[in-house]
């Protein structure tokens, strides 16, 4: 399904795990697209970012209430929106669906060594590097029923937001 013909464009979830390039792809796609962004760390509890910096991995008990305040942003931006969220398994997007089903998830992805690279040169983030591994291991990929693409973060950001809009217009 691409882009409807009316002016009205998806709602776009940028995913993947920790220190992929979610904000930063996200912002140039939601900018490059006219409309607004949101980053999903925004919406953590403070509970959850203290659990995190401590290097403690979060569990779906913990996901849920977050995810379901970002699918929120998703079901109140009809118009069109991107959200950077990590949306790790597909039963996370099915949760993002449920305020916007026709939501398209452009999954950001690369390899564990570039991953642990980028993580462990951001300053001020609360994402630890040591956390990297459970990212990967809680990654489920998009499934063909999900609408999607899967971008290489080893692109420039011109190039990984021109790779999800052929995708999201196609």
């Amino acid at each position: 399904m691409g882009v409807p013909e009316s002016d009205v464009l998806p709602r776009i979830v940028v995913m993947g795990v920790t220190g992929c390039g979610k904000t930063t792809v996200g912002k140039a796609l939601a900018e490059r697209l006219g409309i607004p962004f949101a980053d999903g760390d925004a919406f953590h509890s403070e509970a959850n970012v203290k659990k995190m910096a401590e290097g403690v991995p979060l569990d779906d008990a913990d996901r849920e209430p977050w995810l379901r305040s970002v699918g929120k942003w998703l079901e109140e931006h009809p118009a069109g929106g991107v959200m950077g969220c990590s949306a790790l398994k597909r039963r996370y997007r099915d949760l993002l669906r449920e305020g916007a089903p026709e939501a398209w998830f452009v999954h950001l992805h690369g390899s564990p060594e570039e991953i642990h690279r980028r993580v462990s040169r951001r300053k001020g983030h609360f994402m630890p590097e040591s956390l990297v591994e459970s990212q990967f291991a809680t990654l489920e990929p998009l499934e063909p029923d999900e609408r999607g693409v899967v971008v290489d973060l080893e692109l420039s950001v011109e190039e990984q937001v021109k790779a999800a809009v052929r995708a999201i217009q196609s």
